[in-house]
């Protein structure tokens, strides 16, 4: 008689929730349940236009070892494409080449003594060893101490507001140290031709593929479109509740939810545990994504300083190449909101409507070129890294005996990415399947 497996049930079915099931699949028998119709997460893609891409735009990194490790585990190494890409900078309407040491030094509304203090506050983000040195900064004070008041007040808050909005005040300085080394990482990989950044051809969709395949053949079950609404203690194990009303048992659960959905789903938890969950402040999405008849610029990223419903212009195509959009342009147009923002509530036609005008407003020709246009909008997405904050992360191991919380909650000293979020799985595994 063959001897009764562990189950395991992964309550999120992105990048996340697949790493944890690969790793726990050894040995034992593994469901993701994910609420959406297919996997991926905020690494999801969707059809825009006939044209399949990411619904949100990632890049690889060349020091982004863990996510290497993952493409070159499920066969994708050859399938990355390498390539440098400009900068730009928009001030009062105008944009400006912002690659090259020559270009940021010739940015016209700052003074010479301002751009030399940003050259030199990125390079001490470059090399600090442990950015949670940093933890007890606030954000704003770190860079008027390096860069002082011109270029913080002209620069940087303009760019953080970008990014956390009303939340600005609460992060700390590790936000902007880790913003800064993970660029800086990426200038210096491209050098004077721009940022050095990767993709795999066909984007996120090809990873996914890879991966769900790959879970497939381990033996792990999937069940999509199924959104738990309760995991409780109950007589043979822990019970994983639908929307519908259905319910299933396993002996484990792992919850990769946000922190603060994850404390509303596990009523058992202790009450310190719920309140470190609902401690967590997040930072929400609107993005739109348009596509285009060919590329809108030359530049993968321009980073906006005017007020713009939009924070900041990404051209995927400028990075990726047409050729993988089917002769088309793709832009991301992405609002960073509180997760309580009223603009995540907004009709998309209207979100279109005002992002378009926005962007008219630096491309006046760019409306006749539009092909389609499609909104995500998510109200948990980034953790702010507020201050002292790893000193109140929730727990992977609650007190509730199999039920663990992982999420990018976890994320300390890094900003959110796909490496990152494969660097939480690497962290808590281990916590997960150690006896207690």
């Amino acid at each position: 008689m063959a001897e009764r497996r562990e189950s395991w049930a992964v309550v999120g079915g992105g990048v996340l929730g697949m790493e944890l099931a690969s790793r726990l699949s050894s040995g034992r028998d593994v469901t993701i349940i994910e609420s959406a119709p297919e996997l991926g997460g905020l690494a999801s893609t969707w059809d825009i236009g006939g044209v399949r891409w990411d619904r949100h735009y990632h890049v690889v990194l060349p020091t982004d070892d863990r996510t290497l490790r993952l493409l070159d585990r499920i066969g994708l190494t050859g399938q990355v494409r390498w390539h440098a890409v400009p900068a730009g900078c928009e001030s009062e309407g105008r944009i400006h080449p912002a690659t090259t040491p020559g270009e940021i030094l010739a940015l016209p509304f700052l003074g010479w003594l301002a751009k030399l203090r940003l050259g030199l506050t990125a390079v001490r983000a470059s090399v600090l060893r442990n950015p949670l040195d940093l933890e007890d900064v606030p954000a704003t004070t770190w860079l008027r101490r390096w860069s002082g008041a011109e270029a913080t007040t002209r620069f940087w808050e303009p760019l953080l507001r970008s990014k956390l909005g009303r939340n600005v005040d609460l992060a700390s300085a590790v936000f902007i140290a880790t913003t800064l080394r993970r660029l800086t990482t990426a200038r210096r990989k491209g050098g004077s031709a721009g940022d050095g950044f990767g993709f795999v051809s066909g984007g996120y969709a090809t990873v996914l593929a890879r991966m769900a395949a790959t879970l497939h053949d381990s033996g792990v079950h999937t069940r999509l479109g199924a959104r738990i609404t309760l995991v409780e203690k109950g007589p043979l194990g822990l019970t994983v509740t639908s929307e519908d009303g259905s319910s299933e048992t396993y002996d484990n659960v792992v919850v990769t939810a946000a922190s603060p959905l994850a404390a509303r789903m596990c009523p058992d938890l202790a009450e310190d545990e719920r309140a470190l969950c609902a401690g967590v402040t997040y930072q929400g999405i609107v993005c739109l994504s348009l596509l285009l008849t060919g590329p809108l610029t030359e530049n993968y990223i321009t980073y906006l300083l005017s007020p713009q419903p939009f924070t900041a212009l990404i051209d995927m195509s400028a990075l990726v190449g047409a050729d993988q959009l089917d002769g088309h342009g793709l832009v991301y147009l992405p609002s960073y909101v509180r997760s309580d923002d009223p603009l995540l509530a907004a009709d998309d036609a209207q979100i279109i409507e005002s992002f378009i005008k926005g962007l008219t407003s630096l491309y006046p020709d760019v409306e006749a070129s539009i092909v389609a246009a499609r909104v995500s909008k998510v109200r948990q997405v980034l953790p702010v890294p507020t201050l002292g904050y790893s000193t109140r992360l929730p727990p992977v191991r609650t007190s509730v005996p199999g039920l663990f919380l992982v999420s990018s909650a976890l994320i300390t000293d890094g900003t959110l990415n796909v490496n990152e979020t494969l660097g939480v799985a690497e962290r808590a595994f281990p916590l997960m399947v150690q006896q207690p």
